[in-house]
Parts: C-alpha cells; structure tokens; sequence
C-alpha cells in the first residue's frame, strides 16, 4: 500500500487495472527500442541472464530512476500539489513478511517476462509477452497491494520516495525485488535456456 491510502477492494481493482494496462502500453510501445525495460528489478535479471551488460543495466537504471521521480513531480503539478505518497508497509506487516511478498511477486513477474519474452525457443509471439506481463502485474497487485503495495519495481517506489521525502522501509522495495529477479533469472536460465542458446550480450 501507500502511506494514508487503504487498501479498500475498488482501490485494489482500480490500482490492478491501471497498472496491467499501463505496462502492457509501456514494453509494447518501447520492446523494439529498448526491450521494454521499465523496471529496474526485470533490468538486473537481464543482466544476471547474461543477457545485457552491466553498461547496459547502468543506462537503463538511470534511466527507470529518473522517469519515475519526473513522472512523480509532474503528477503533483497537475493535480495541484496532491501529496504523492510513497510505499509503506501495512499495518502488521513485518519487514520478513513484506521482503517475501515482494521477492515472491517480483519472482512471478521476471519468470514471466523470461517466459515470453527473453527465452530464445519463444518464438515470435507478438502482443503476447507484454500482455502476460501486464496481467501478472495486475494479478500481484489484487494479491500484495493491500500489504505492500506490491510494487515490484524499485522505479515505482523510488520517484514517490522522492517527492514525498519519505525513506521509510524504502530499501525493503529494492532488495526484495531484486532478489526475487535474481531466482528467476538463475531458475529459468539454468534450466530451460541452454548455454548454446544464449542471447548475444548487447552494448552501448
């Protein structure tokens, strides 16, 4: 969730569909330019997976870091100063208990995203892989959104931090994410890609 904002069941629908449709726009419209990277967390399993450079990560994180803090300052522009609030853990929700959700659900999603959109035996699959990706986004958000927010994107956590000036638990939303990127892209890269297989390494 997001501080002083519930995690009430229509704001949970509203939040889920917003989100899967808003992703499945963001890696349609840029997979051709830039393989779709929105979310630092997918970036690093890319590069985990050998699929990137660590040059590559760099650019992308810069990147993802500063459309999330402008994407922020602009909201509260155009809503007259509306407070953005950044991502908190809910009430009773321990620390454990967030890293999990958020390593679970980042897993979900960057298995996902190698599924249908890194594995070389997919094929050409079209609107397929940003869908997928979309849906399991919104598919977290109705599961962890009222305990985390279920962010899954260190991006997404990191502009509201920003903007709001509020840090707390704030690294539970970058290493959770990024642990559970790592799982995937180890899992599915040691077990359903071979080393023949391999995508080149791209560069700068």
């Amino acid at each position: 969730m997001t501080y002083d904002a519930p995690g009430t069941p229509s704001g949970l629908i509203a939040a889920s569909l917003s989100h899967a449709f808003a992703l499945f726009v963001a890696v349609s419209v840029g997979a051709n330019i830039s393989g779709g990277h929105v979310n630092p967390a997918v970036t690093f399993a890319s590069f985990i997976g050998g699929n990137i450079s660590f040059l590559s990560a760099i650019v992308y994180w810069i990147g993802q870091l500063l459309g999330s803090v402008v994407a922020c300052l602009l909201l509260q522009y155009a809503t007259g100063g509306m407070e953005t609030a950044a991502f908190g853990l809910s009430s009773d929700v321990s620390i454990g208990n967030a890293l999990v959700f958020e390593i679970v659900m980042t897993f979900g999603l960057v298995y996902t995203v190698y599924a249908t959109a890194v594995d070389p035996k997919k094929g050409n699959i079209g609107i397929i892989a940003p869908l997928a990706i979309g849906l399991i986004v919104g598919a977290n958000i109705l599961v962890g959104g009222a305990f985390t927010g279920a962010s899954m994107n260190p991006a997404v956590s990191f502009g509201p931090a920003v903007v709001s000036g509020t840090w707390k638990h704030h690294w539970v939303y970058w290493v959770g994410p990024f642990l559970g990127a790592a799982i995937a892209a180890l899992i599915y890269d040691n077990i359903f890609i071979d080393d023949h297989e391999q995508l080149p390494v791209t560069d700068y």
